[in-house]
């Protein structure tokens, strides 16, 4: 087609293949702009009725205007050949800038929070994506986020009829069917609701988000299986190892976003869009002012709960570990002398872990100090004030990694929080260091 005219857009190049169809270059003769043009193929649209509703459903995705969402400019028919006129954006796909390792924490959370407005403006309209994934993202030069195939997924769903609803097995058979297609590509991104065959709504897009937010900042997916049957029960069923597991030192606050948005049943994720959006933004300014929060107290006994299910083994190791368990209860309820003998121990075991916060913390102040660009160290309350001279990103990123490692190993009493500064002018410094709760000062700084 490239060299051919349909209705006013040439086409001038070929930019890529999918599923749905072609997507070229072309030029609106009218306009004098560049647009993409979708070619959908004809057997998306082979009946009159889902012709009609993908007519409608473009239109209606053509009424959403947000800078995070590509505009749809036109949708029309030539010789039986539907095709879609949309926004060129210049740029890349996140999956080829995660796959480059381009990204880094603080340009992923500003994709996700860009997003996250995106979808915010079109859900209030009652549209949902249905099919976001790392390939449906553009990144512009300059770091603007563009969602690609606003309200196209429909098309991929295999009931004819709006009311219809789709079963699990007619899912896992169009998946069956089209393996080396889009569906391919999209399983690793649906929500567990997608993935059983039943009706979405906004939750299942924020659901998808996490996928994208997981795969940014881990650099893999989630949910991974040998088959698309495999994966599609894993979305359905399987916890998803935590991305401070998969990679150490993120923050814990992010972990608690990520975990929301991937939650099975949708009443447990993020009411809308905007929620979500407005968790990145608190997270995002914790990170630029070095702020360091922990993982709130229902988010900890999770994670626990889950790191003790992975711990129990099963099957015969698990059995035996069992009886012998039981065999030791019993023997220490019947032999009350042993039970005596083992108190002193415990005790001795109790105090250490009593004291246990306070070693902490001095040992993670002996570490801070170990920085050379750190003038002094104030501990109140829990919450640990780091003051230097000039602030840089490595001092931000260490000092939190060593906060999160020592809220880790925390047995009880509340968490540690850190903050640095360096806004303190010479005479606002001394000052500060008149008051009760300096741990360390540097040498120079006294001297003066």
């Amino acid at each position: 087609m490239i060299g051919t005219t349909i209705k006013h857009y040439q086409v001038e190049s070929q930019l890529g293949t999918g599923g749905m169809g072609v997507v070229y270059r072309a030029r609106d003769t009218r306009l004098n702009r560049p647009v993409a043009l979708k070619v959908l193929k004809s057997e998306l649209v082979s009946d009159a009725d889902r012709r009609q509703r993908f007519v409608h459903e473009a239109r209606a995705a053509a009424a959403i205007t947000h800078p995070a969402i590509a505009q749809i400019y036109d949708v029309d028919e030539q010789d039986g050949t539907i095709f879609i006129a949309m926004e060129f954006v210049e740029g890349r796909t996140l999956r080829e800038l995660i796959a480059d390792n381009e990204l880094d924490l603080r340009s992923s959370i500003d994709i996700a929070i860009q997003i996250s407005d995106g979808l915010a403006k079109a859900h209030d309209k009652g549209i949902v994506h249905r099919d976001i994934k790392s390939d449906n993202i553009m990144v512009t030069p300059d770091g603007h986020a563009k969602l690609l195939d606003f309200g196209l997924a429909k098309l991929l769903d295999p009931s004819v009829g709006e009311g219809r609803r789709i079963t699990d097995q007619a899912l896992v058979e169009t998946v069956a069917q089209t393996q080396l297609g889009v569906v391919m590509g999209t399983i690793a991104y649906m929500s567990p609701e997608q993935a059983r065959g039943r009706r979405v709504d906004q939750t299942s897009d924020l659901f998808s988000l996490g996928v994208v937010v997981y795969e940014m900042v881990t650099g893999q997916l989630p949910f991974k299986g040998d088959s698309p049957v495999d994966t599609m029960h894993a979305i359905a069923f399987d916890e998803v190892q935590p991305i401070t597991v998969v990679r150490k030192h993120l923050p814990p606050d992010l972990q608690r976003i990520v975990s929301r948005c991937l939650r099975k049943k949708p009443a447990d994720r993020y009411p809308d869009a905007r929620a979500l959006a407005d968790d990145l933004r608190r997270l995002k300014q914790d990170l630029d002012s070095g702020v360091q929060r922990s993982l709130p107290v229902d988010e900890q006994v999770r994670r626990g709960l889950d790191r003790l299910r992975r711990a129990i083994p099963t099957g015969p190791t698990g059995l035996v570990a069992a009886i012998v368990l039981l065999v030791l209860v019993v023997w220490l309820l019947v032999d009350i002398g042993t039970l005596v003998a083992l108190s002193i121990p415990c005790l001795l075991i109790y105090r250490r872990v009593r004291t246990r916060r306070d070693r902490l913390l001095k040992r993670l102040v002996s570490r801070i100090r170990s920085l050379t660009e750190v003038q002094a160290i104030l501990v109140r309350d829990g919450r640990i004030t780091v003051v230097v001279a000039k602030a840089q990103a490595r001092v931000y990123i260490h000092v939190n990694n060593l906060v999160e490692k020592s809220n880790g190993k925390l047995f009880h009493g509340e968490p540690f929080e850190a903050v640095v500064r360096d806004d303190l002018n010479e005479a606002q410094l001394l000052e500060t260091l008149r008051e009760p709760g300096v741990a360390y000062v540097r040498k120079d700084i006294l001297s003066n």
